[in-house]
């Protein structure tokens, strides 16, 4: 009798549920936060994205600006979340790579965040005023050598992609301009379209009718490949400056200690969201193009960006604003 109570018992301990199984990531909304208010490029991006990554990790992913102190506020905010692949940062080049070298006291660091992947890239136009001495990239560095400092370049800020790009420019060309940096590109493109600068590194949509209407003229475009808006620019590889590129990216971080599990399946959803036809219009409408590269290396990239980076700003001495 004993011996049959005891194989009913542990019939029924095998048969009951127990506790549940752990369910597999994601179970309730992402948060993608965006260190920018709404607009620009790292907000249509993010946008870009943030439905297809849903769709495919069947839970909504919902974008969140947390603009302010030039990117620093959602960085931390991110930086400071839970490792639980539920808030992700949607990290722009300038604010990654820059922040850390120009500002002193940041409450977040490259250490703090686990990549997941790259989004995409802009590229820029270097565009001269036509008052300047020069149709080509060639000539322009010609002519910076022959009258150094006679030329003045705008930026939308100390501190700023433009104004970290041109400084590489010319310590890669060993020529020498004038700073005048800007609250923005609106007042920056006034300005070079007025003649009181000369020459302006910025993005193809800020330029490109102007570069068409005769206006300002697109010496060359600085990313690997021509840009479709621009047919008749060449890239600076093309020009006769090879090794000088110039994109802005746009790349998805979770905070570090984030599950590997997590991690993959974020990477996975975001690679397979690129690869969609909707997203690749919606890109094209944004002026960027999409170039999916993976954690390590993103990671990688980091790196070896960040190197220069803090290169050219210490040798300029460069300050935030």
């Amino acid at each position: 009798m004993r011996r049959s109570i005891l194989i009913i018992a542990s019939l029924i301990g095998l048969s009951s549920p127990g506790p549940a199984l752990s369910q597999p990531f994601p179970t309730r909304p992402v948060s993608l936060v965006v260190p920018a208010p709404p607009g620009g490029i790292v907000d249509s991006t993010a946008r870009m994205v943030a439905d297809p990554m849903g769709r495919l990790l069947g839970q909504p992913v919902v974008v969140d600006n947390r603009g302010g102190a030039s990117g620093n506020i959602g960085y931390a905010h991110v930086a400071r979340a839970t490792p639980d692949g539920y808030t992700l940062l949607t990290s722009y080049s300038a604010f990654h790579l820059a922040n850390p070298v120009l500002m002193q006291g940041l409450n977040w660091a490259h250490k703090d965040f686990a990549p997941i992947g790259m989004v995409a890239v802009a590229t820029n136009v270097i565009a001269v005023h036509p008052s300047v001495r020069a149709e080509t990239l060639a000539e322009l560095i010609e002519l910076l050598k022959r009258e150094p400092n006679k030329l003045n370049y705008a930026s939308q800020g100390n501190g700023s992609l433009a104004h970290i790009g041109t400084e590489l420019f010319k310590l890669q060309t060993s020529t020498q301009m004038l700073h005048i940096p800007y609250r923005g590109s609106g007042p920056a493109m006034q300005d070079l379209l007025a003649g009181q600068v000369q020459l302006f590194i910025t993005t193809p949509p800020s330029v490109m009718q102007h570069v068409q209407s005769g206006k300002l003229r697109g010496l060359a475009t600085t990313g690997k490949n021509r840009h479709p808006g621009l047919p008749a620019v060449p890239t600076t590889a093309e020009a006769g400056l090879a090794g000088f590129e110039l994109e802005g990216w746009v790349a998805l971080f979770a905070p570090a200690n984030t599950p590997a599990d997590a991690l993959a399946r974020l990477t996975a959803s975001l690679r397979e969201s690129l690869e969609q036809d909707d997203t690749r219009k919606r890109a094209a409408a944004a002026g960027v193009e999409i170039r999916f590269v993976g954690p390590e290396a993103l990671a990688s990239l980091v790196r070896s960006e960040s190197e220069s980076w803090t290169r050219v700003i210490r040798t300029a001495n460069i300050r935030a604003d």
